[in-house]
C-alpha cells in the first residue's frame, strides 16, 4: 500500500485534534502510518485518503472506536509520577476528610485511566487512608478513558508480575491475588470501588451532577496544546 502523504497526515492530524484534543506534531507522521497500516490492509484500502473518508462517514462509530484505540498512546505504569500519589495521601485526603466530614462523600476522578494502573493505585491509597476510620465514607471513584481497548484491560485489572516491582510489598499481599504464574489481579475489594466509563474530554458538556474534590488528568493533558488545556480546565 502507499505511504501516507503530507496532505493525508494533515487530514488525520486535524481530525484527531478537533475530535479528541490530542496534538500530533509532524514527527508523528510515521507513527500514524505504522499504527494504521494494518487497519487499511484489512479494509482493503490503498491510501489514507480513502481511509479518512471512510472514518468520517461511518455512522456506526465502530470505525472511530477502532481508530482511537490505534492512535492514542496508552503509556502507563504503577506508581508513575509518585509525588502525585504522595500529595493525595498526605495533603488532599486529609483536607477532604476534614472539609466533607458531614457528607462523608469522596468524589475523585481519574480522567485518563488507561489500563487501570493509576486508578487502582489511587484506590489503594484511599483504602489505606479510610479503612481505619470510624466514619463510613463513600470511597468509590470514577475512572474514564477514550479508548475502549484499554478500558477493557482496566476492568480486568490483571497485570504481569514484573510490572508490580514498584508496588509496596504490603499492597501486593493485601490488594492483589494470584491470577496465574506470570500475572497478578487486583482484588475485588479494590475493583468494586472503581467505576469505569468511556469519556472524551473534548465533549462540550460534562455529565457530572456534582463537582469533584480532586481530578487526576495530567496523563491526558500532556497530549494537549495550551489552548485545549485551558478549555478542559
Amino acid at each position: 500500500m502507499k505511504d501516507i502523504t503530507d496532505k493525508e497526515f494533515i487530514l488525520i492530524r486535524d481530525y484527531v485534534k478537533a475530535n479528541f484534543g490530542i496534538s500530533l506534531g509532524d514527527e508523528k507522521k510515521s507513527l500514524i502510518y505504522s499504527r494504521l497500516r494494518t487497519t487499511l490492509i484489512e479494509l482493503g484500502m490503498d491510501d489514507f485518503t480513502q481511509y479518512y473518508e471512510y472514518l468520517v462517514s461511518d455512522k456506526t462509530k465502530q470505525a472511530v472506536i477502532r481508530f482511537i484505540d490505534k492512535v492514542t498512546t496508552n503509556h502507563t505504569f504503577f506508581m508513575r509520577e509518585a509525588e502525585h500519589f504522595d500529595y493525595l495521601r498526605d495533603t488532599a485526603l486529609p483536607y477532604i476528610e476534614e472539609t466533607w466530614r458531614a457528607q462523608k462523600d469522596l468524589r475523585l476522578w481519574c480522567a485518563c485511566c488507561s489500563s487501570g494502573e493509576e486508578s487502582n493505585t489511587i484506590q489503594m491509597i484511599i483504602q489505606d487512608f479510610f479503612k481505619n476510620k470510624h466514619d463510613k465514607w463513600n470511597t468509590q471513584i470514577l475512572a474514564t478513558d477514550i479508548s475502549t481497548q484499554v478500558l477493557d484491560k482496566a476492568v480486568m485489572s490483571v497485570y504481569a508480575n514484573e510490572s508490580l516491582t514498584a508496588m509496596p510489598e504490603r499492597w501486593k499481599k493485601e490488594y492483589f491475588k494470584k491470577y496465574d504464574n506470570e500475572h497478578m489481579a487486583v482484588s475485588d475489594e479494590i475493583k468494586k470501588q472503581i467505576i469505569y466509563r468511556k469519556f472524551n474530554l473534548m465533549e462540550p458538556h460534562y455529565p457530572f451532577k456534582k463537582k469533584f474534590q480532586a481530578i487526576f488528568c495530567r496523563n491526558a493533558m500532556i497530549y494537549f496544546d495550551n489552548k485545549t488545556r485551558d478549555e478542559v480546565v
